[in-house]
């Protein structure tokens, strides 16, 4: 009887071995595809940032140079940027959130086949070229939004190579880990990338993928870090000595930013509606892009340059100089920018603008009403992540990525609250989302195309 239960116990134990083993193995083979998509992820976000700042750097050149060649390369920009998009890949137009969202949408066993109109390696190369001239012409656009597309279609591409063999990987999981890998490496925030694609783009446990997708921001964060260095996206702002009563002024603010953002989502939206409507002819969208690039021209050389790119500069003036209070139309300016090349048709993301936009009503209010300057930073930082949250009905995520970009974790609850009172306020103009509403056109153009087409 000792023989046969040693004998059944032996067995049992190498039974399980095996077994563990196998699941050992399997978790691993699953785990690598995140891996290396993530270091992709990193080396991408790096050196498109780098592509992204020559741009902005060649724009500041040639205005200090002569500022009256922004009339011409301004038409330039905006028009070659649309022309790119349209011709070469349609789907890289924009921000390139609302494409991952509706790609989250489509990977499913019916419609997963039509993902890869919007997710593909000629969407990361015309994404990059698009954007990058469509800032060199003064274009109010972001790195960000773009970044995060990029990733998406290089997470899908890596799971689209794998061998039949190789342990099947849920396409939904892939995509939003990339995502959120994108925005990590993007901002250098991690949190931010994480809670990013639980608020916006995940709509099932964050348990059934959790893993892969922490390890794949934390592997795309090292890789940018590794690559450019450990950075902050703006720095330490002095946030010290500030009073509880300093509340009051980042409800106002957050309130205000909140219903101006939800205000200028619908302003693009209808314009880009219009745009659908009646610019049926190349020529008609053409001649719509000049006028449009010599408004910002114009504004940048007879009244404040300030309209032109994607106003990180003045998220660090008025965070780290005595400069903190902005002229009041200076917000009109940052709202009227991304406005005006957003609606363009070409690449370009307007996280980074809207956040450039909050920091100058929070600027503007604050001068308004006489805060110290470690007030006036707090609540300058209110103001970015309610100007953000407006746009993206994303207060957390907001909150997380200002947090993490400024490291200043003693703030937590001030950015919090500013996020809450931005969400609650922008529903007062609109109940859906910027990319939301896009989210859905892009759906119905995909589904309206043929398979053979996608």
């Amino acid at each position: 009887m000792r023989e046969i239960f040693i004998y059944v116990r032996r067995a049992l134990k190498k039974s399980f071995d095996n077994i563990r083993n196998e699941q050992l193995k399997n978790n691993l083979l699953q785990a690598i595809p995140f891996w290396i998509g993530s270091v992709i992820t990193g080396f991408f976000a790096v050196m498109y940032a780098k592509i992204f700042a020559w741009g902005e750097n060649l724009l500041n050149f040639i205005f200090d140079w002569h500022s009256w060649m922004i009339f011409i390369i301004a038409p330039i920009g905006f028009v070659l940027s649309w022309w790119l998009v349209k011709e070469f890949a349609p789907n890289a137009k924009g921000s390139g959130i609302p494409q991952v969202m509706a790609a989250v949408e489509l990977a499913n066993p019916k419609e997963h086949k039509r993902i890869r109109s919007l997710l593909s390696i000629k969407i990361i190369f015309f994404k990059i070229i698009s954007s990058v001239i469509l800032v060199i012409g003064g274009g109010a656009v972001g790195r960000e939004g773009p970044t995060i597309q990029i990733a998406g279609s290089i997470f899908r591409k890596v799971n689209e190579y794998l061998p039949e063999w190789w342990p099947k990987i849920s396409k939904k999981n892939m995509i939003m880990t990339g995502a959120a890998a994108g925005l990590a490496a993007a901002f250098n925030t991690p949190l931010g990338g994480i809670v990013f694609a639980v608020e916006e783009l995940s709509k099932t446990h964050i348990n059934y993928f959790k893993t892969a997708l922490f390890t794949a921001v934390i592997i795309a964060g090292l890789t940018a870090q590794t690559l450019a260095g450990s950075y902050l996206y703006l720095g330490y702002p002095k946030t010290n000595d500030v009073t509880l009563m300093v509340m009051f002024p980042i409800i106002l603010v957050a309130g205000t930013a909140g219903i101006l953002a939800s205000q200028l989502s619908v302003i693009m939206l209808r314009v880009s509606s219009w745009k659908k409507k009646n610019l049926k002819t190349d020529r008609a969208n053409v001649l719509f892009l000049v006028a449009c690039a010599l408004v910002i021209a114009s504004i940048a050389y007879f009244i404040n340059r300030e309209i032109l790119g994607s106003g990180k500069e003045i998220m660090e003036r008025v965070l780290f100089t005595k400069d903190k209070h902005e002229e009041w139309y200076v917000p009109i300016l940052r709202m009227l920018g991304p406005a005006l090349s957003f609606t363009s048709g070409g690449a370009g993301g307007i996280f980074a603008p809207a956040l450039s936009a909050g920091a100058s009503i929070g600027s503007v209010i604050s001068g308004v009403i006489h805060l110290t300057q470690n007030e006036t930073n707090v609540v300058v930082l209110a103001g970015m992540v309610a100007f953000l949250t407006g746009i993206t009905r994303a207060p957390f995520t907001s909150a997380i990525i200002v947090l993490e970009m400024t490291d200043r974790h003693s703030l937590i609850f001030h950015l919090m609250l500013a996020g809450m009172v931005s969400s609650i306020a922008s529903i007062l103009v609109s109940r859906h989302s910027l990319y939301d509403v896009i989210k859905i056109n892009f759906l119905t153009e995909v589904r309206s195309q043929k398979e053979d087409d996608v």
